[in-house]
């Protein structure tokens, strides 16, 4: 047991690991692995900001649409993205629609609800004075909601980030060739324990890289915030 156990912490060493992400940094294919999972994640991230943001702005604005959706929101929202992986898969098929469904699933739920509490947190002097200036609805909604919800919907994008990346990995385990999903999987059946470690660091840090980003967007718009 104990010589099982020390080639077991032998495959999953520093010693080794390092070498190995710098081999695949230096090589193509960890490249075109990243580039697939990035290109996901922002197709879900796009699908939900479509999807969200309007939707999040109407339930902000009616109370009568807020009661009448609030329901069914946190209903679906509580349920994992995860759970309807066989069911994207019977429906879009195997490939990347699947994927793009699930992400923009679990997406969705932080974008719409931060856009909602946005328009419900602005000042109302706002809205009297774009009236009394005889402002389009379009006006109002283009100078004075989107501009003040922005920070809002931009919390909301760093959450769906978070949120993405964590289910990506999982869902590109539904038969995709490419991604960082699928090279964990790779990795495995060959065996080549020094680099799975290293596409798990990988993740971490593309992670922690985006969710950077996120921060100082959010920065920039709400130096406050």
């Amino acid at each position: 047991m104990i010589a099982g156990d020390t080639s077991f912490a032998r495959r999953f060493s520093p010693t080794r690991t390092f070498p190995a992400l710098a081999g695949l940094l230096a090589g193509p294919d960890l490249w075109l692995h990243v580039v697939q999972s990035l290109r996901r994640v922002l197709v879900g991230l796009a699908a939900a900001l479509l999807v969200g943001v309007p939707l999040g702005l109407l339930v902000g604005a009616s109370r009568l649409a807020e009661a009448a959706t609030t329901p069914a929101f946190q209903f679906l929202r509580m349920i994992s993205p995860l759970s309807w992986m066989p069911i994207a898969v019977m429906v879009f098929g195997v490939g990347d629609a699947p994927i793009y469904f699930l992400l923009g699933f679990a997406a969705l739920w932080p974008i719409l609800l931060n856009t909602a509490a946005g328009v419900r947190q602005l000042d109302p002097q706002w809205l009297l004075l774009s009236q009394s200036l005889a402002a389009t609805r379009w006006e109002t909604l283009s100078r004075v909601i989107l501009p003040g919800v922005l920070p809002q919907v931009l919390t909301g994008l760093r959450l769906a980030i978070g949120i993405t990346w964590i289910v990506l990995v999982p869902c590109e385990m539904l038969g995709v060739q490419a991604g960082l999903g699928y090279f964990i999987l790779d990795t495995r059946d060959r065996l080549a324990y020094d680099q799975l470690m290293a596409v798990v660091l990988v993740i971490g840090i593309l992670g922690y890289g985006l969710d950077a980003l996120a921060r100082a967007a959010i920065r920039r718009v709400a130096p406050a915030a």
